[in-house]
């Protein structure tokens, strides 16, 4: 996943804004994170730091006080090193990148075979940002290029673009991820997180459309391509991936996790002692099912975050688990002799999940019974980097239905079991729950995912669940 931050201003200086703006995406991303910032006296200034083992704030400390610029983009991503300053025959530009190509190897087949060359990542692999900006490479003006990048990729690409003579905002083809647009007095901003300018004193001026291309200066915002009619954007964002204080749409993150609680509760018959959320995505699932189900609210463990790194920073998965253990200091008064009722966001793997399990029944609890805050996760996702791994076997629900089938499911058999009123649900739910070592294990359904949302079903992508885009 990554998100980024862009700023045009009409003051000498745009830096502390792009700062702080930057920064407050760092939920998106772990490993890499950048700033470009354009002066017209000075031109171009690029910095891009490893973020692995220090936050944002301490690897650009420097950068903040010593870069000068009347427009910048700034980015943090989970991959690739970015933004990423490119000259060719548009000028020097800077370009920063979210979202998933499926199609890059044959891309840069495509473009290498014209004699031109990529440089090569650590993994082997070409930076997908550089791919992109290859793509717009191959046409005259950057509109145009940016159409051709956008129709060219099996995925979704939304993109900052820094000019001297402004910022393109681009929104992926089917608005699968969000570009919200602030302005004050003096400057003009484009943020994947609609809170992210909130603080820096910037009123919510729009949203882009799907597919749209809009330029900031210091001027203004003007749209050089309007929208498209439809719209795929990612259901997941509500569920997990936003920060709580954001919207999408004009829909507020913890509102709509708010609701999710409420409708699991409103189809659930358990009657636990206490109702708590995995923190930190969970806990508003958990308050909205203790108000509609009137079990009290209670925080068994606590996360402990002041010197800790993210949980799923580290490569080795191994490592992941152990660190999102050690997170969690247990309450032992509120776990001894307790029925738990426990709603996390989402189970992928399942393994933290299960090592948290064990850690309560360590710590006395009587039973443990799980809520999802969302529906069973049984496609990777083909549109957003959630994930490195491309293989869907990852998933516990692939694990557990070629278990049930005896063999690798087909796309087929998958959907057979996203109904939930179906049996095959039910029994791949029920090894779920075994496997797992929980008392009950329930999802949350898809028709309440959506009901939850408030949007209309058609506008959003629910890929991951039903495998239907």
């Amino acid at each position: 996943m990554g998100g980024y931050f862009g700023v045009a201003s009409k003051s000498e200086d745009c830096v502390f804004d792009l700062f702080f703006g930057t920064d407050y995406h760092s939920h998106l991303g772990t490993r890499r994170a950048g700033m470009v910032t354009y002066h017209p006296e000075f031109g171009f200034d690029k910095a891009i730091h490893n973020i692995e083992n220090a936050p944002f704030r301490t690897k650009f400390a420097k950068e903040s006080s010593t870069m000068r610029g009347t427009m910048g983009i700034g980015c943090i991503s989970d991959f690739e090193a970015q933004p990423i300053l490119i000259r060719s025959h548009h000028g020097t530009y800077a370009i920063t990148t979210v979202g998933r190509i499926n199609n890059a190897d044959k891309l840069v087949s495509d473009i290498l075979a014209g004699t031109t060359h990529f440089f090569e990542m650590q993994s082997g692999e070409v930076n997908p940002t550089e791919l992109v900006a290859a793509l717009i490479n191959q046409k005259e003006n950057f509109i145009d290029g940016i159409r051709y990048a956008q129709e060219m990729i099996d995925g979704s690409v939304s993109m900052l673009i820094l000019t001297p003579l402004g910022i393109y905002a681009v929104r992926d083809k089917y608005g699968r991820t969000p570009i919200a647009i602030g302005e004050k007095a003096d400057a003009y901003c484009a943020s994947f997180e609609s809170f992210a300018y909130l603080n820096l004193g910037y009123r919510p001026l729009r949203e882009l459309g799907p597919g749209e291309i809009a330029v900031l200066s210091p001027e203004g915002v003007r749209t050089v391509v309007k929208p498209g009619k439809k719209m795929k954007i990612c259901t997941f964002l509500w569920i997990y991936y936003g920060y709580p204080s954001s919207s999408y749409e004009g829909i507020g993150v913890e509102s709509v996790r708010y609701r999710c609680g409420r409708l699991l509760a409103s189809r659930d018959d358990v009657k636990p002692d206490i109702v708590a959320g995995i923190p930190d995505s969970g806990i508003a699932h958990a308050i909205g099912y203790s108000s509609a189900s009137g079990i009290p609210y209670a925080r068994p463990f606590i996360k402990y975050t002041p010197t800790w790194p993210r949980s799923f920073m580290p490569p080795n998965q191994t490592k992941r688990n152990l660190i999102a253990k050690m997170k969690l200091i247990p309450l032992h008064d509120l776990i001894d002799g307790k029925r738990l009722l426990l709603i996390d966001d989402s189970i992928v793997r399942g393994t933290q999940l299960r090592e948290t399990t064990e850690f309560l029944y360590e710590s006395g609890a009587k039973e443990v019974h799980i809520r999802v805050g969302c529906p069973p996760l049984l496609f990777g996702c083909r549109y957003l980097n959630f994930s490195r791994s491309d293989s869907d076997s990852e998933l516990i629900t692939r694990r557990v239905i070629s278990r049930l089938e005896g063999k690798e499911p087909d796309t087929e058999t998958v959907l057979e079991y996203v109904d939930p009123d179906g049996d095959k649900y039910r029994r791949m739910v029920d090894a779920i729950c075994d496997e797992l070592h929980f008392t009950t294990l329930r999802y949350h359904r898809l028709d309440d995912a959506i009901k939850a949302t408030g949007m209309d079903p058609e506008c959003l992508c629910t890929y991951c669940w039903s495998g239907r885009e």
